[in-house]
């Protein structure tokens, strides 16, 4: 996905939308703006679009609702940007389909990296392809076998699967419940310590440094996310 991606931005504020504006501009994206539900919902009817960029508190109606409404035919990436900080508010954001999740105030730095890696997912869904190389990481998922450089990384099934969730997720940040859902099955939910023994064993094998992760990143009280270029 190029630069030139067509990104709506919806917010209440001038202030925000145009300080959202001035950040994907410099970088070459092209931005429609939106100030409320309505707007937002009209031009994503009529428009074609890469992303969203979304605020839960709009004059007329909440965010969520515009999340869920939108996703039932979009495909695209819909990154929530609000000042909401509650884990309640951002799960409840994820499960109505949200990619991402950043609170206010934001650095443009790590917007930009999201934007990056929600595009990038749209673009390898379409590729399909069965080798994924990321960094020194090699991952060929029609023999399931994973290289860090040269070496031969052995993962059991379950890393295996889990190791692909991540992968074909990168950069949108995955729930406890979400992932325990997928790899395990629905029984499981709510035993998160699951998630964090395995995600542990990947890091052992898979970081640079297990114990300052750069692929692996926990979102705290929420889930994790995995990241390849974050800046």
């Amino acid at each position: 996905m190029t630069p030139s991606a067509e990104i709506l931005v919806v917010d209440d504020e001038i202030q925000m939308r145009r300080l959202l504006r001035a950040t994907l501009e410099s970088v070459g994206y092209n931005v429609s703006l939106a100030e409320n539900a309505a707007e937002a919902i009209h031009l994503a009817e009529t428009h074609r679009y890469d992303a969203m960029i979304l605020d839960l508190g709009l004059p007329d109606a909440d965010g969520i609702t515009v999340l869920k409404k939108i996703k039932t035919w979009a495909e695209y990436p819909i990154i929530i940007l609000s000042a909401r900080t509650t884990e309640d508010e951002i799960i409840n954001a994820l499960d109505a389909g949200a990619n991402d999740y950043l609170t206010k105030p934001f650095r443009s730095g790590e917007l930009l990296a999201r934007i990056r890696s929600s595009l990038r997912v749209v673009q390898s869904n379409t590729v399909q392809s069965t080798i994924v190389e990321i960094n020194d990481i090699s991952i060929d998922f029609d023999s399931h076998m994973v290289k860090k450089g040269s070496e031969i990384i052995k993962l059991t099934p379950t890393e295996f699967a889990l190791l692909t969730l991540f992968v074909r997720n990168e950069g949108k940040v995955l729930t406890h419940n979400y992932i325990l859902q997928q790899v395990w099955g629905p029984k499981f939910e709510g035993e998160s310590q699951y998630t964090r023994v395995y995600v542990g064993q990947l890091r052992k094998k898979l970081e640079d440094d297990p114990n300052n992760p750069k692929l692996f990143l926990t979102e705290s009280g929420i889930g994790y996310r995995f990241a390849a270029d974050e800046e």
